[in-house]
């Protein structure tokens, strides 16, 4: 009888496991609140390994790539949709980056912390430091805070 409860128990907690996971929405925006062009929102969200961020395209025009140079070890690269909404879930624990290629160099990037590594934040930081236009100072503006 034990042995039974036991069992179950271990089925139980692996079955929860993706169950506890969650989806944040990061917005691709036109315009912020704060009147900023071309940005999403928020721009820096802290996740757990295994949640899913959902990048939905409020305003058209816009997609979510990741920079590829700095990704944690054993991460993914990324890509959505030019103008859909689509889910990206995130399971190796560090900093990614991530670009609106079209609207890149205007500044439209954000950030991603998922869990509590960020020992690539000095490769991101590199990586970053060479982006063109206006992505270089904010990359800079949102990393200075991790």
């Amino acid at each position: 009888m034990i042995k039974k409860l036991s069992l179950a128990f271990v089925f139980a907690v692996a079955l929860a496991g993706p169950a506890l996971a969650e989806t944040y929405e990061v917005e691709m925006l036109n315009k912020g609140s704060d009147g900023a062009r071309n940005v999403f929102s928020p721009a820096v969200i802290k996740i757990a390994p295994g949640d899913t961020i959902r990048f939905v395209a409020t305003s058209k025009g816009h997609n979510a790539q990741s920079l590829d140079d700095a990704l944690p070890d054993g991460a993914t690269p990324f890509k959505t949709k030019l103008s859909k909404t689509e889910e990206v879930t995130f399971e190796a624990p560090g900093v990614y980056t991530y670009k609106c290629l079209p609207h890149y160099a205007l500044g439209m990037v954000g950030v991603v912390v998922v869990g509590d590594d960020i020992s690539n934040l000095e490769a991101v930081k590199a990586e970053t430091g060479a982006a063109p236009g206006k992505a270089k100072q904010v990359f800079s503006d949102l990393l200075s805070g991790l």
